[in-house]
């Protein structure tokens, strides 16, 4: 049974890291690769063993392709004390250190104009975890004051 070889791309793909980071990983021996030709291929079972967790394959359609569906998203929020916009920034930060299976792709960005009193929150990832990120900013934004 031939084992499946993934590309640097791919593994930063699904690690939600940059492709230079995965190749670092690699040239300081963190995480084990053959190189073939100029490119590093990685095996499945040794990105298990560096990330600690099974990897799942990617969905492919009838066509072979890779299935990847993100939501892009900009919460915009006016009247926001600096405090507040604290609370969110710490909350979500947390967020992003625990992320849950699946959240590979998660990224996230608080912009605070103090001036304005406007935050700007800008989410990246699947579907059901900008859900969930979107409850977490609900929960803190729209809480009544104290």
């Amino acid at each position: 049974m031939a084992q499946e070889l993934l590309t640097a791309d791919e593994v930063a793909d699904r690690l939600g890291l940059h492709v230079r980071t995965v190749r670092n990983y690699v040239r300081d021996g963190r995480l084990t690769a053959v190189r073939i030709g100029k490119q590093y291929r990685i095996a499945r079972a040794d990105l298990e063993a560096f990330t600690g967790r099974p990897v799942e394959p990617a969905a492919r359609d009838s066509a072979g392709r890779h299935r990847h569906v993100e939501a892009s998203s900009i919460v915009d929020a006016d009247a926001v004390d600096p405090d507040t916009a604290s609370r969110v920034s710490t909350l979500l930060t947390g967020a992003t250190a625990h992320r849950r299976e699946g959240d590979e792709r998660l990224r996230i960005e608080t912009i605070y104009d103090e001036r304005r009193a406007h935050l700007k929150i800008v989410v990246l990832g699947s579907l059901a975890t900008s859900a969930h990120i979107f409850s977490l900013i609900n929960a803190v934004l729209e809480e009544p004051d104290r």
